[in-house]
């Protein structure tokens, strides 16, 4: 009886495991929600941190550090337009949506679900 004869992967001596378990979760989880609190630093710190060894949190911060990036464009082309009136509007939508689509985000990857926002720019590869 032959054992693992379809399974010719093997575990690389000193490669990273890939875990996928409640703790790559959680720090997913982090990554979009510290948006609503730290801007882009929050994510970007667990990102750093993390990126090497976790795909989950790789994916992830990356995909919340690139909606800061983007919401900073946006509060930038608010703050330069407001002269006209138009930058207050821009930038109470950057915000309502940041709040939205953060906590979204966070619902998402505590459930292990890879989160895309919908109007992102990415930057981050």
């Amino acid at each position: 009886m032959e054992q693992n004869a379809g399974n010719t992967e093997q575990q690389t001596p000193g490669a990273p495991v890939q875990s996928f378990g409640k703790d790559s979760y959680t720090l997913g989880m982090l990554c979009h929600l510290l948006g609503i609190f730290t801007w882009f630093l929050g994510a970007l710190i667990i990102w750093l941190i993390k990126k090497d060894e976790d795909s989950f949190v790789d994916d992830q911060g990356k995909e919340a550090l690139n909606f800061q990036i983007t919401l900073i464009i946006a509060y930038a082309a608010g703050a330069i337009t407001s002269c006209i009136g138009i930058g207050v509007l821009i930038i109470i939508a950057a915000e309502i949506l940041n709040i939205v689509f953060c906590i979204m985000g966070a619902v998402a990857a505590s459930k292990g679900t890879k989160y895309r926002y919908p109007i992102c720019i990415r930057l981050v590869k």
